[in-house]
């Protein structure tokens, strides 16, 4: 009767590991949760516009995310990026990394926007606010190179360089680990925001002089799939969970007019 009671004893513990070790796995898979958001400025078929995208990273109450290892964004493969009137001109990574986007010739500049992320030392939580620029990279085999680089001043001052090669509708991006103080975690990336176009400077040489000119941005298509602009994206993350998010982007009631 023992026996059979302690073999039973062990069938419930055997059962209630494996019971705790999905409940686990399934938690750190639903650990982080993101969401992200894109939009067209102005929104009119045909016509050249500025696309922003953003996503925010969530977690449990009172816990931070764990820190961003990659991203996979997949987007209409009939936005022109690589084809666009943005970066005419290149950056090299190892430029942009130590002097900045200031240090790379304007017209490799594509886009622009700001991050936000959390750290923890003991039981406090500090925030770091960092600015973002999409450069245009050295082009690899032909297709065009981005490079991102997020700048943190404070309390974290440092600068990261990502870069990614412009695919077929589709973007990956390994994102390093940046240390906080010392004494503290990984930063976490919490939100981020960026713009493709808009208020941007670009020079030109017309005649022997320099011409300063607004590039045309990315240019929408002239009919809009049947679905919207759709766009999604797969985040993993530093213990191991990942998170995948999509949204899009309904079609413009605007179509550019004809040209006489």
């Amino acid at each position: 009767m023992s026996d059979a009671v302690s073999r039973a004893g062990v069938a419930r513990s055997l059962v209630l590991g494996l019971l705790l070790t999905l409940g686990l796995a399934g938690g750190a898979s639903a650990a982080q949760r993101v969401v992200i958001s894109a939009r067209f400025t102005p929104e009119r078929l045909g016509a050249p516009t500025a696309m922003s995208l953003g996503m925010t990273v969530t977690a449990p109450a009172g816990e931070i995310p764990s820190p961003l290892r990659s991203i996979d964004l997949h987007y209409p493969a009939s936005l022109g990026i690589a084809t666009s009137g943005l970066g005419t001109a290149s950056c090299e990574p190892a430029q942009l990394e130590y002097l900045g986007p200031a240090g790379c010739p304007s017209n490799s500049i594509m886009g622009t926007g700001s991050a936000l992320a959390r750290f923890r030392i003991g039981p406090e939580i500090f925030h770091e606010s960092a600015s973002l620029a999409v450069v245009a990279g050295p082009s690899q085999n032909g297709h065009l190179q981005l490079l991102i680089s997020a700048t943190g001043l404070s309390p974290v001052a440092a600068r990261i360089v990502m870069s990614s090669t412009v695919g077929s509708g589709h973007l990956h991006i390994t994102v390093p680990l940046v240390p906080s103080l010392p004494e503290g975690e990984d930063v976490a990336v919490v939100a981020a925001y960026v713009t493709l176009g808009g208020n941007l400077t670009y020079r030109e040489r017309v005649h022997g002089r320099t011409v300063l000119y607004h590039p045309t941005g990315i240019g929408l298509p002239h009919r809009c799939p049947h679905a919207g602009f759709q766009f999604s994206g797969h985040f993993t993350f530093l213990d191991a969970s990942s998170a995948s998010a999509s949204t899009t982007v309904a079609c413009p009631k605007h179509r550019q007019p004809a040209r006489r």
